[in-house]
């Protein structure tokens, strides 16, 4: 039986360069076949989080978000590869095993992965990033949704991050 879910963490982010720090604080508890779960709207902080993870794992190459390859691997200077998914444009799970990821041997960090990362493993860390805006980048006066945010051109303003651990590979971990 799986312990229930326990929230190891719920913080304000008011920044990027904050969003970036909580990513690199992130790395300082994962290892080798962590999965990590990343939700929150478009422009949201998703991929800022996971360059600050990268950045603190040494990660080599340029952490951005992998929309329209779906996964990068970047290998680490402190030990296990980082996988960054986006699952944004999958439409069902087994597209996600398509990918014949390394779940066990790296740290897999899959953005939009609520819904598609079930049953992969019992340990899971949800990060859930809630914008006070809602993120939305439609237009309400043009009936189709505006470009996606970059990233970077997203302007800071506070955020709530909610981190929740479930499995036993978290019981004794705290940030």
């Amino acid at each position: 039986m799986t312990a229930a879910p326990r929230v190891l963490l719920d913080t304000t982010v008011s920044t990027t360069d904050e969003m970036s720090a909580l990513g690199a604080r992130l790395a300082g508890v994962l290892r080798a076949g962590d999965l990590v779960v990343l939700t929150g709207p478009l422009g949201a902080g998703k991929t800022t989080m996971t360059r600050g993870l990268g950045a603190a794992l040494g990660a080599r190459g340029q952490v951005s978000s992998p929309t329209f390859v779906l996964a990068r691997t970047h290998p680490t200077t402190a030990g296990p590869d980082l996988v960054h998914v986006d699952a944004y444009r999958l439409s069902d799970p087994v597209e996600l095993d398509d990918l014949d990821l390394d779940w066990d041997g790296a740290i897999v960090v899959v953005e939009w992965g609520r819904g598609f990362v079930d049953g992969i493993s019992e340990d899971v860390l949800d990060v859930e990033i809630v914008r006070a805006t809602g993120g939305d980048t439609a237009d309400p006066d043009v009936a189709t949704p505006a470009a996606p945010l970059d990233p970077d051109d997203v302007p800071d303003e506070p955020r709530r991050v909610i981190v929740t651990a479930t499995g036993p590979r978290w019981a004794d971990v705290t940030l």
